[in-house]
């Protein structure tokens, strides 16, 4: 009886584990729902809105390119086709316009290196067209509905003052071309200096000059270079400056801080540059006559071609042909001066007895015409009669500057000659 009390003891034991695990997800059923949130969700009635939203208007996108600029130079042998081709204009209506519209005929004759302006739309199509005309005026060529029209704009013509500076290293050219000073205003220096600095022969490693000088602009574009406001020429340690002054309503001069003329009454040298071949002497080994004789003159060797001026206010004595001298030309000016040309090539247009003439006019062309060797110009410079050298003849001045101006003169060059004092300051301190 025993085993079998045990047995049933041991088989109720087993039966309440069986009913305590079991009932163990229940209970944790019954208390999850017991902490959630009573809610009457199921009471409520879903309605669905349908409601129109107005969106703001969106801003232009800025950096959306609606047209497209290109530009483009004349080159030889362009046609409108192939210049059109270029500025990516696809535009049959505009190549024909172009091509035989009365208004577009300046386009056509525009020479080699012109600048054309085109602006297309995405798809090529030609909007407006643009280009410099050779009278200076601005031609405009615009859309226009479903044709084109031209319009034509005024030149629009400024001055703008330039300074350019720089050190002789071999020559004048050479040191102007470095720095960029117009061939114009570079031989505007020459002359201004010429009374005082022979670019001949007195020319040294460097010397340094500065040029404030104007320049005329056409529509933004460089078109001609204008007169040499003040400049400073430094030469083997002497310093020289000068400065324009307008004397009367025509007429204008360069001048000393001092008001003294910067202009001799004679230039130094009757050609702009160029090589002293043989100088003035009492006794030369003639070239041709294979003689010593006088050279009563300088020889200065240039290309043939090369312009002759005169060098001071005067009237023509004779133009011809004479003997050694070749094609000769006489000048006789004020204060019983003579000055001689020979050797021209030929005669500059108009030249003639009894002509006056002014300083630096042109009266002939270097030539090798006479009894010489070589191309090359003669120049004699006579006082009274007697011939003397003219590298080193005392040169008389030019007029200074009138007692009733000089207080004019001062105000109006002052600023002129500061410039000069800055950047003489501003090279000294590069120098440092």
């Amino acid at each position: 009886m025993l085993p079998q009390n045990t047995l049933s003891h041991a088989h109720k034991m087993k039966l309440r584990w069986f009913v305590t695990l079991s009932t163990l997800p229940l209970l944790g059923v019954v208390t999850a729902f017991g902490i959630m949130p009573h809610t009457d969700a199921g009471s409520r009635e879903i309605k669905t809105v349908i409601e129109e939203i107005a969106l703001p208007a969106s801003a232009p996108n800025a950096g959306i390119v609606t047209s497209f600029w290109r530009s483009e130079r004349i080159q030889r042998g362009d046609t409108v086709a192939e210049l059109l081709r270029r500025l990516n204009v696809e535009d049959s209506a505009a190549s024909d316009f172009l091509r035989k519209s009365k208004s577009a005929e300046g386009l056509r004759q525009l020479p080699v290196g012109k600048e054309v302006q085109a602006e297309t739309d995405a798809v090529g199509a030609l909007l407006a067209l643009r280009y410099m005309g050779n009278d200076a005026h601005q031609v405009i060529i615009e859309r226009s509905g479903s044709g084109f029209k031209a319009r034509t704009l005024a030149a629009l013509v400024e001055k703008r003052i330039q300074i350019r500076t720089g050190e002789i290293k071999t020559n004048l050219f050479s040191a102007t071309d470095e720095v960029g000073l117009p061939d114009p205003a570079a031989n505007q220096l020459s002359d201004i200096f010429g009374g005082d600095v022979d670019f001949h022969r007195d020319l040294r490693k460097g010397d340094k000059f500065t040029v404030i000088y104007e320049m005329n602009y056409i529509n933004g574009e460089p078109a001609r270079t204008g007169r040499i406001l003040s400049a400073e020429f430094v030469n083997h340690g002497r310093v020289f400056r000068a400065a324009y002054f307008q004397t009367t309503e025509f007429t204008g001069d360069y001048y000393s801080p001092e008001g003294k003329s910067m202009h001799k009454a004679f230039l130094r040298s009757p050609l702009e540059f160029s090589r002293v071949s043989s100088g003035f002497s009492k006794s030369r080994l003639h070239p041709v006559l294979n003689k010593w004789r006088a050279h009563k003159g300088v020889d200065y060797a240039a290309p043939i071609g090369t312009k002759v001026k005169v060098t001071s206010d005067g009237v023509v004595t004779f133009v011809g042909a004479q003997g050694g001298y070749g094609n000769v030309v006489k000048v006789s000016h004020q204060g019983n001066f003579t000055t001689v040309y020979g050797h021209l090539s030929r005669f500059a247009s108009g030249i003639k007895k009894g002509q006056r003439l002014g300083q630096g006019q042109i009266v002939g062309y270097v030539g090798m015409t006479g009894m010489t060797s070589g191309p090359h110009l003669h120049y004699e410079f006579q006082q009274k009669g007697v011939h003397r050298d003219p590298l080193k003849v005392a040169l008389p001045d030019g007029k200074p500057i009138s007692e009733a101006q000089q207080t004019a003169f001062m105000e109006v060059t002052r600023d002129l000659f500061g410039q000069l004092d800055t950047f003489r300051s501003m090279r000294i301190a590069k120098l440092d």
